[in-house]
Protein backbone atom coordinates (compact mmCIF):
# COMPACT_ATOMS: atom_id res chain seq x y z
CA UNK A 1 0.00 0.00 0.00
CA UNK A 2 1.22 3.68 -0.99
CA UNK A 3 1.33 5.84 1.99
CA UNK A 4 0.28 9.31 1.01
CA UNK A 5 1.66 12.61 2.97
CA UNK A 6 -0.21 16.42 2.63
CA UNK A 7 1.87 18.59 0.74
CA UNK A 8 3.11 21.36 3.26
CA UNK A 9 0.98 24.21 3.21
CA UNK A 10 2.71 28.17 2.70
CA UNK A 11 1.53 31.19 3.85
CA UNK A 12 1.72 34.28 2.11
CA UNK A 13 1.15 37.98 2.37
CA UNK A 14 -1.18 39.49 -0.30
CA UNK A 15 -0.13 43.11 0.05
CA UNK A 16 -1.85 45.69 -1.79
CA UNK A 17 0.58 48.22 -2.73
CA UNK A 18 -1.35 51.00 -4.19
CA UNK A 19 -5.05 51.77 -5.16
CA UNK A 20 -6.54 50.75 -8.53
CA UNK A 21 -6.42 53.72 -10.38
CA UNK A 22 -7.33 57.46 -9.19
CA UNK A 23 -10.45 56.54 -7.75
CA UNK A 24 -9.87 53.58 -5.46
CA UNK A 25 -8.43 53.42 -2.37
CA UNK A 26 -6.06 50.61 -1.65
CA UNK A 27 -9.03 49.79 1.04
CA UNK A 28 -11.54 49.69 -2.07
CA UNK A 29 -9.18 48.12 -4.26
CA UNK A 30 -9.00 45.19 -1.66
CA UNK A 31 -12.15 44.90 -1.05
CA UNK A 32 -13.55 44.52 -4.50
CA UNK A 33 -11.08 41.77 -4.61
CA UNK A 34 -12.51 40.03 -1.95
CA UNK A 35 -15.99 40.48 -3.50
CA UNK A 36 -14.41 38.78 -6.72
CA UNK A 37 -12.90 36.17 -4.76
CA UNK A 38 -10.13 36.61 -6.99
CA UNK A 39 -6.46 38.56 -6.97
CA UNK A 40 -4.55 39.99 -9.16
CA UNK A 41 -0.92 38.32 -9.03
CA UNK A 42 1.73 39.94 -11.27
CA UNK A 43 4.17 38.31 -13.38
CA UNK A 44 7.11 39.77 -12.11
CA UNK A 45 6.47 38.91 -8.85
CA UNK A 46 9.00 36.23 -6.92
CA UNK A 47 6.58 33.70 -5.56
CA UNK A 48 4.33 33.50 -8.69
CA UNK A 49 4.86 30.56 -9.23
CA UNK A 50 5.23 29.10 -5.57
CA UNK A 51 1.15 29.81 -5.11
CA UNK A 52 -0.73 26.84 -4.85
CA UNK A 53 -4.27 25.29 -4.17
CA UNK A 54 -4.46 25.28 -0.53
CA UNK A 55 -2.40 27.61 0.86
CA UNK A 56 -3.20 30.16 3.06
CA UNK A 57 -3.28 34.22 2.85
CA UNK A 58 -3.33 37.45 5.34
CA UNK A 59 -4.97 40.20 2.79
CA UNK A 60 -2.83 43.54 3.71
CA UNK A 61 -2.79 47.31 2.81
CA UNK A 62 0.60 48.57 3.14
CA UNK A 63 1.70 52.02 3.88
CA UNK A 64 0.04 54.13 4.85
CA UNK A 65 -2.66 52.33 6.24
CA UNK A 66 -0.07 49.27 7.43
CA UNK A 67 -3.74 46.95 8.30
CA UNK A 68 -4.60 43.21 7.55
CA UNK A 69 -7.90 43.16 6.25
CA UNK A 70 -8.68 39.88 5.88
CA UNK A 71 -7.61 36.16 5.06
CA UNK A 72 -8.35 33.35 2.60
CA UNK A 73 -7.36 30.45 0.96
CA UNK A 74 -6.36 29.85 -2.62
CA UNK A 75 -8.25 27.78 -5.01
CA UNK A 76 -6.21 27.89 -7.59
CA UNK A 77 -2.51 28.26 -8.50
CA UNK A 78 -1.29 31.45 -10.29
CA UNK A 79 -2.41 31.99 -14.17
CA UNK A 80 -3.53 33.83 -16.85
CA UNK A 81 -6.65 35.46 -16.53
CA UNK A 82 -9.41 33.37 -19.01
CA UNK A 83 -11.07 36.45 -21.04
CA UNK A 84 -14.17 35.63 -18.50
CA UNK A 85 -11.80 35.91 -15.39
CA UNK A 86 -9.75 39.32 -16.31
CA UNK A 87 -13.56 40.49 -17.02
CA UNK A 88 -15.03 39.87 -13.47
CA UNK A 89 -11.04 40.76 -11.90
CA UNK A 90 -11.04 44.20 -10.44
CA UNK A 91 -7.47 44.61 -10.90
CA UNK A 92 -5.04 45.19 -14.05
CA UNK A 93 -3.06 42.21 -13.80
CA UNK A 94 -3.01 39.78 -17.02
CA UNK A 95 -3.02 37.13 -13.92
CA UNK A 96 -3.21 35.83 -10.62
CA UNK A 97 -5.49 33.43 -8.24
CA UNK A 98 -8.51 32.49 -7.35
CA UNK A 99 -9.43 33.04 -3.79
CA UNK A 100 -11.48 30.42 -1.09
CA UNK A 101 -12.91 30.78 1.93
CA UNK A 102 -12.59 34.63 2.01
CA UNK A 103 -12.95 36.59 5.24
CA UNK A 104 -13.16 40.35 5.70
CA UNK A 105 -12.18 41.50 9.09
CA UNK A 106 -14.40 44.45 10.37
CA UNK A 107 -12.19 46.11 11.79
CA UNK A 108 -9.30 45.55 10.37
CA UNK A 109 -6.20 44.62 12.48
CA UNK A 110 -3.54 47.28 12.40
CA UNK A 111 -0.08 45.96 11.36
CA UNK A 112 1.60 47.04 14.75
CA UNK A 113 -0.60 45.17 16.63
CA UNK A 114 0.41 42.21 15.55
CA UNK A 115 4.02 42.82 15.55
CA UNK A 116 3.79 43.80 19.14
CA UNK A 117 2.52 39.97 19.92
CA UNK A 118 5.72 38.76 17.88
CA UNK A 119 9.56 38.33 19.35
CA UNK A 120 11.49 40.85 17.85
CA UNK A 121 13.82 37.63 17.04
CA UNK A 122 11.55 36.92 14.20
CA UNK A 123 12.27 40.25 12.60
CA UNK A 124 8.91 40.75 10.57
CA UNK A 125 8.29 44.00 9.10
CA UNK A 126 5.45 46.34 8.53
CA UNK A 127 6.38 47.63 4.73
CA UNK A 128 6.85 45.25 1.78
CA UNK A 129 7.69 46.17 -1.41
CA UNK A 130 6.13 42.91 -3.61
CA UNK A 131 2.39 42.53 -3.96
CA UNK A 132 2.98 38.66 -2.67
CA UNK A 133 5.19 38.30 0.85
CA UNK A 134 5.87 34.52 2.08
CA UNK A 135 5.49 34.70 5.37
CA UNK A 136 5.87 32.12 8.72
CA UNK A 137 2.80 29.60 9.89
CA UNK A 138 3.80 31.54 13.20
CA UNK A 139 3.02 34.98 11.77
CA UNK A 140 -0.18 33.69 10.02
CA UNK A 141 -1.06 32.15 13.39
CA UNK A 142 -0.23 35.60 15.15
CA UNK A 143 -2.28 37.74 12.85
CA UNK A 144 -5.33 35.57 13.23
CA UNK A 145 -4.98 35.92 17.06
CA UNK A 146 -4.79 38.98 17.02
CA UNK A 147 -7.98 39.22 14.58
CA UNK A 148 -9.94 36.98 17.24
CA UNK A 149 -8.69 39.34 19.76
CA UNK A 150 -10.65 42.42 18.33
CA UNK A 151 -13.51 40.64 16.69
CA UNK A 152 -14.02 39.74 20.56
CA UNK A 153 -13.42 43.04 21.64
CA UNK A 154 -15.42 44.73 19.07
CA UNK A 155 -18.40 41.82 18.57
Amino acid sequence: MARQYAAAVAHYLFNVVQGGGANASAQEQAAAFMRAAMWSVENSERHRVSLTPGDLVLLYLGAPDRMFVGRAELASAAHDWSASEAEACPGTAAGGVLLAHVEAWDPPVPMSDVLSQMDPVEKAKADFDAGVVRITEGEYATALAVAAQRHRATG
